[in-house]
């Protein structure tokens, strides 16, 4: 988060968000088929790549890159880390995986911490609200992108082994944002590559290579084996991370409102981890 709002301004948000993807891909591929893994084959395989990628990839990173020109790093990620409570959701009708009592509570916390995150930053001009101005909305549809793709990898991985389809579907669902990145004169390609300086291209690949290749390699393998909520809600420690390092680059803080909206959405997602004892 922190390393893509840096650059943003600089390369510009579909750039970014194309650039996060794409070299990311075709380092997961390059992996994958080191390691022997076959290609996607048939119709089937790469209709649900295509998919993944339109959710995943596409919607995903350029809800983030909007989103992140309006808002801080820190609010932002508590925002885009809600997406376990969808996660949840999502799994207990598709998969069958129980939250319990303590969980639904914190699915109902949850929604009541995000509603604290997204009030005081609503944009109101005379009376006209505008949503899609407003950076927290813009994150919020990210989580939800996040979400939906998380649960989707299970059916991906059905048809295709799970590393070279992540690889493929960051490919896939980078090349449409690059194009809306060309066609919307991206700073990057208005004369200002030049600009960047050593710090920039360093963030850059950072979002690249650590921001993606790495990280949603992991995770997305993770993501077939096991309890999707337990996975998910390990991302609630992004925030934190986030929080610290955007206080200490960019000054961000949080509104005493959203400071509260923040916490009660971390607890909520701890909520929907808890795991009783077995009696």
């Amino acid at each position: 988060m922190v390393a893509m709002k840096e650059v943003l301004p600089k390369a510009g948000p579909f750039f970014v968000a194309s650039f996060r993807l794409i070299p990311a891909g075709l380092l997961l591929v390059a992996f994958a088929n080191s390691k022997g893994k076959p290609l996607p084959s048939g119709l089937t395989a790469w209709l649900s790549i295509a998919l993944f990628a339109l959710v995943d990839a596409a919607c995903f990173q350029g809800f983030l890159a909007q989103g992140l020109q309006r808002t801080s790093a820190g609010l932002g990620s508590v925002i885009i880390d809600s997406q376990p409570l969808t996660v949840a959701v999502l799994a207990s009708f598709l998969f069958n995986e129980s939250i319990g009592l303590v969980g639904a509570a914190g699915l109902v916390l949850g929604v009541v911490g995000l509603l604290l995150l997204e009030v005081p930053a609503l944009s109101l001009d005379d009376s006209n609200f505008s949503l899609w101005g407003s950076g927290e909305w813009w994150m919020l549809l990210a989580a939800q992108s996040m979400a939906v793709g998380t649960v989707m990898v299970r059916w991906v991985s059905k048809y295709s082994d799970p590393i070279m389809a992540t690889g493929w579907h960051m490919i896939i669902g980078g090349l449409p944002l690059l194009g809306i990145s060309i066609l919307n004169h991206d700073p990057v390609f208005s004369g200002s590559f030049q600009e960047l300086s050593a710090s920039d291209l360093l963030a850059l690949f950072y979002t690249s290579i650590f921001g993606s290749a790495i990280s949603y390699g992991v995770f997305f393998y993770s993501a077939t084996k096991g309890s999707l909520t337990k996975l998910s809600s390990l991302t609630f420690l992004t925030p934190m991370f986030a929080s610290i390092f955007g206080f200490l680059y960019f000054g961000e803080t949080f509104s005493p409102l959203q400071l509260v909206g923040a916490i009660v959405t971390i607890v909520a997602i701890y909520m929907v981890n808890f795991r009783g004892k077995p009696s």
